[in-house]
């Protein structure tokens, strides 16, 4: 037994050598020979991965590997509805292997990126390695809890769907405890909601938590004390949606206000002890739901140096996109920092919205690796600005544009068509759409079930 067994992994590995031996061959051949087929990995499936490859993807001088931990792209700006029972995770996702089963040179590997070893030109994921002759990171971001251990343990991250489902059921188990709660402390520990911070997607969700309370718990609710329940949203700025117009900032401010949000500025979640959320005024507000949406930083590259890393942890790239100190790894959306546009000598923004940085860069860069490949001259990278806009109530939304800015139901159904149209899949465009209709006239979505699957398909105990 023991003999069979070291043969096998003798074997295995074995196979797993010559595997490697043949990809770098392959890899370095192809650099000998402009003109043959380019093997091409692109690390992560978010705007930058999708759109480069939707662009480039008929040329077929290229072979493409996309890796991604999940098999699925998705749709961020829209993940705060999932979290709000309001749609369901497959409206905003889409399959990665159904999007690409009409191309011969499009592979997906399911797997989450551990290093690059830029010698060997080897991308290492936890399920295999791969050989490229050029590697695109379109890892975007991650939370960032400032060094606060308490926060980090205890927050809720809504940054991917399986964090939006998470925070979904732990609202919805809050409010089925609460209701079945007799201690009117513990209650209001139960149904108090804390969200940091007021930007667009802090905005966003403290109204539809806010409309929730007001369309759903009263009617389903019976046995709980809404006066009990209170909903905050902080911002250590003097503003809320501090980057738009003064317009946006008062709009949205009036209107969460109206819809009995708290909201409290120029001040700063500190910790996070007890069950109680300590500000830096010093204030303590109860809650066992901390909803965390203050700040992201650059996904870790590991096998890119220091020297090409710059703030935030993004990776410095020049006007092309290229890392700085390499000719054939690239850095596209918010992972990477480029400080060449000369209207943005700092960077681009990292938005939380429709990311227009990362879907302007996949495109240009996509159609440069075709110049490349054909020993042209590259393009580079210059950011159009198409304004941001968030949704702050029922038939209302603020959409700042470069020129000018306008509120209102115009501005509503703007935000309605900017967020339905890069969904990925016409039926999910159709579904979404439906599905938006039904909900904005009932008020009553009915996907409010707690699903949490375990072994042989028990629900996990709570």
């Amino acid at each position: 037994m023991c003999i069979s067994v070291f043969i096998k992994s003798t074997t295995n590995t074995l196979f797993n050598v010559i595997g490697l031996i043949i990809g770098y061959i392959l890899v370095h051949q192809s650099q000998k020979y402009p003109f043959m087929k380019k093997y091409i990995v692109i690390i992560g499936g978010g705007f930058a991965g999708i759109n480069f490859i939707k662009t480039i993807a008929k040329s077929n001088e290229f072979s493409i590997t996309l890796v991604d931990r999940n098999n699925y792209h998705f749709f961020p700006p829209l993940i705060y509805q999932v979290a709000t029972a309001f749609i369901e995770p497959s409206h905003i996702s889409y399959p990665f292997r159904k999007l690409f089963s009409d191309y011969t040179n499009i592979r997906y590997h399911m797997g989450s990126f551990l290093s690059i070893d830029t010698n060997l030109q080897i991308i290492e994921t936890d399920n295999g390695k791969i050989a490229y002759d050029h590697a695109i990171f379109a890892l975007g971001t991650e939370t960032i809890f400032f060094g606060l251990d308490h926060v980090q343990e205890c927050a809720l991250p809504m940054k991917t769907i399986n964090g939006a489902l998470y925070i979904k059921n732990h609202l919805l188990l809050n409010l089925e405890k609460a209701s079945r709660n007799q201690d009117e402390n513990k209650a209001e520990r139960l149904q108090n909601i804390v969200i940091a911070v007021g930007g667009p997607t802090g905005v966003e969700l403290a109204r539809m938590i806010a409309e929730m309370g007001a369309f759903v718990a009263e009617k389903e609710y019976p046995e709980i004390e809404l006066n009990l329940s209170h909903l905050y949203l902080i911002d250590a700025l003097p503003s809320l949606l501090a980057p738009m117009s003064d317009a946006a900032k008062k709009t949205a401010y009036d209107n969460l206000k109206r819809l009995g949000v708290n909201i409290l500025l120029n001040v700063s979640v500190k910790d996070y002890v007890e069950g109680n959320v300590i500000l830096s005024d010093g204030r303590k507000i109860k809650t066992e739901t901390l909803i965390w949406t203050s700040g992201v930083i650059g996904c870790e590259v590991l096998g890119i140096p220091e020297t090409s890393i710059g703030k935030g942890r993004r990776l410095l790239v020049d006007e092309y996109n290229r890392v700085l100190g390499f000719n054939n790894v690239w850095a596209l959306g918010d992972i990477c920092l480029q400080l060449t546009d000369k209207n943005y000598p700092k960077g681009h923004p990292q938005v939380a919205q429709v990311a227009q940085v990362a879907i302007q860069q996949a495109k240009l860069a996509a159609k440069n690796f075709i110049k490349l490949h054909h020993q042209k001259p590259l393009q580079s990278f210059v950011y159009k600005d198409k304004g941001s806009m968030a949704i702050i109530s029922k038939y209302k939304a603020v959409v700042d544009l470069p020129k000018f800015s306008y509120t209102g139901f115009f501005a509503w159904l703007t935000w309605l068509f900017i967020h339905i149209i890069p969904l990925t899949g016409f039926r999910n465009r159709v579904r979404l759409a439906l599905e938006w209709f039904r909900l904005f006239i009932t008020n009553n979505p009915s996907i409010r079930m707690i699903l949490q699957p375990g072994k042989n398909g028990q629900n996990n105990k709570n």
